[in-house]
C-alpha cells in the first residue's frame, strides 16, 4: 500500500482547549472520521514519550472498527509508555495471552461479587463519608466525596489496611500522571511493587477473601500467575479503580447541577439515576482516548495509515458523533438510550465497567437520599477540564439535610 507523505500533520497543542476540547473534536468530524495528526495534549509530555507518527479516529463508526479489530490496532503499543510503569498487564496484551488473563481476572467482578459489594462495601463507605460533612451545610464533593469513596472501595475489594490509604492513593495518582512527572511515577511503581509483594507473600501463607487473594491462588494452564504478573496487575487496578469513578461521579454531579431541571427530577425520583448515569458518561467521557499501535499498512475510514504509526482513539469524540445522536452537544437524561462507548469495546473492554457504573449510581443515591438542595457555589471557578482525563478538580457546594 502506497501511503501518502504529508508535510504536517495536524497537532491538538495549538488548537485543544482542555477545558472545552468539544468544538475541535467536532471539526474534525466534519473533515472525516480520521485525520492525520492527534488529539492529545502532549504539550507537558517528554518528547522520548511522544508517538513520531499518529492518527486520530474521531467518528463513532472509526473508534468502534479500530477497538474491534485488535490484531489491525494493537495494544501492545502500552508496553513503552504506561508498561514502563506498571509492568506486563492485560492492558498490552492481545490474542490467546489476553483472553486467559482477562477470563482469570475477570472472574472477580462478576455479577454475584457486585451484589455483595454494593450494600457491604460502596454503600456504607459513601454514607460514612456523608456523614464526615453532612451537618456542615456545605462540603468540596470532589476532596470529600468523588476522590474518596472509589479510592476506599478499591483499598476495600484489594483487602488493603485503611491507614495504608494515603500511601497508595498517592502511588496511584503518581503512576498515573507519568507523561508529566517520570521520575515521580517510577519511584511511585517501585514502591507499590514493595507494598504488593509484602502482601501477596502473607497470603501464599494465610489465603484472604479479597482481590489479591484470589490472584494468589488462581492458575492458567495448571500454572499459578507469578508475583510479577499479580503485582502488575494490582498496580493497574489500583489507578484504574480510582480514576474512572472518581471522574465519572464528578462530572455527573457537575452535570446535574449546571442543568437545575434534571437534579431537580433525578432528586425526585431516584429511578432516573441509572440514564443518568449513561448520560453523564456519554457526554462527558472520564477519559477521552485510547491509543493503538498500527501492525500493519491499512485504511480506516478512507485514511491510509502507515504501520508503525500510533492511533489516537477519541471516546471523547465518538460520543458526541452527529451521525449517531440527535443533540449530542446537549446533555439530558431523557434522551432515548443509545450505546456510548465510554468502556471501549472489543477484546478490551473495561473490566471494571459494571463495577463503576454501580459505584456511581450508590454515591448519588447515597448523597441524594441524605442531603437536598445542592447549590453549586461559583467560588474556585468549577468546570471540567483536561484531556485525555476530564473531571472537576472542586465542586465547592451548600445543601440541607433531609430530616
Amino acid at each position: 500500500m502506497d501511503i501518502p507523505v504529508q508535510d504536517k500533520s495536524a497537532t491538538a497543542e495549538d488548537t485543544l482547549d482542555l477545558r472545552d476540547p468539544y468544538p475541535f473534536f467536532a471539526a474534525k468530524r466534519r473533515d472525516g472520521g480520521v485525520f492525520h495528526g492527534t488529539v492529545m495534549d502532549y504539550s507537558r509530555t517528554p518528547e522520548s514519550l511522544r508517538p513520531s507518527d499518529s492518527y486520530a479516529a474521531v467518528s463513532y463508526p472509526a473508534v468502534s472498527t479500530a477497538l474491534r479489530n485488535s490484531r489491525v490496532f494493537s495494544s501492545k503499543l502500552y508496553d513503552s509508555t504506561i508498561g514502563v510503569f506498571m509492568g506486563p498487564t492485560i492492558l498490552a496484551m492481545d490474542g490467546k495471552k489476553h483472553r486467559a488473563h482477562r477470563n482469570l481476572v475477570a472472574t472477580a467482578f462478576k455479577p454475584q461479587s457486585l451484589l455483595q459489594w454494593e450494600p457491604e462495601i460502596v454503600r456504607p463507605i459513601c454514607n460514612a463519608l456523608i456523614d464526615e460533612f453532612a451537618e456542615r451545610g456545605s462540603a468540596d464533593l470532589v476532596k470529600e466525596f468523588t476522590f474518596e469513596f472509589p479510592t476506599r472501595v478499591i483499598a476495600r475489594l484489594l483487602g488493603l489496611p485503611e491507614e495504608d490509604l494515603p500511601f497508595f492513593r498517592q502511588a496511584a495518582v503518581s503512576i498515573i500522571s507519568y507523561a508529566n512527572k517520570v521520575p515521580q511515577a517510577l519511584e511511585a511503581s517501585n514502591d507499590l511493587k514493595e507494598y504488593f509483594l509484602g502482601h501477596i507473600e502473607r497470603r501464599r501463607s494465610e489465603p484472604t477473601d479479597d482481590i489479591i487473594g484470589d490472584l494468589v491462588t488462581a492458575e492458567i494452564d495448571g500454572e499459578k500467575l507469578t508475583e510479577e504478573a499479580i503485582y502488575s496487575f494490582l498496580r493497574l487496578l489500583l489507578p484504574a479503580g480510582l480514576e474512572t469513578t472518581y471522574r465519572s461521579s464528578g462530572n455527573l454531579l457537575y452535570l446535574l447541577l449546571t442543568h437545575p431541571e434534571q437534579y431537580e427530577a433525578v432528586q425526585r425520583n431516584h429511578d432516573l439515576l441509572p440514564q443518568a448515569v449513561e448520560e453523564g458518561l456519554r457526554y462527558e467521557t472520564p477519559l477521552t482516548l485510547v491509543q493503538r499501535y498500527v501492525t500493519e499498512d491499512t485504511e480506516l475510514e478512507g485514511v491510509a495509515i502507515a504501520r508503525g504509526a500510533v492511533l489516537d482513539l477519541c471516546l471523547g469524540s465518538a460520543n458526541r458523533d452527529e451521525n449517531r445522536w440527535e443533540r449530542p452537544e446537549e446533555f439530558d437524561i431523557f434522551r432515548s438510550h443509545i450505546p456510548h462507548i465510554s468502556f471501549t469495546a472489543g477484546a478490551h473492554t473495561c473490566l471494571g465497567l459494571h463495577l463503576a457504573r454501580m459505584e456511581t449510581r450508590v454515591a448519588m443515591e447515597a448523597l441524594l437520599s441524605r442531603l437536598t438542595g445542592f447549590t453549586l457555589v461559583d467560588a474556585g471557578d468549577p468546570h471540567i477540564f483536561g484531556q485525555p482525563f476530564r473531571s472537576p478538580n472542586t465542586l465547592p457546594v451548600t445543601f440541607d439535610v433531609i430530616a
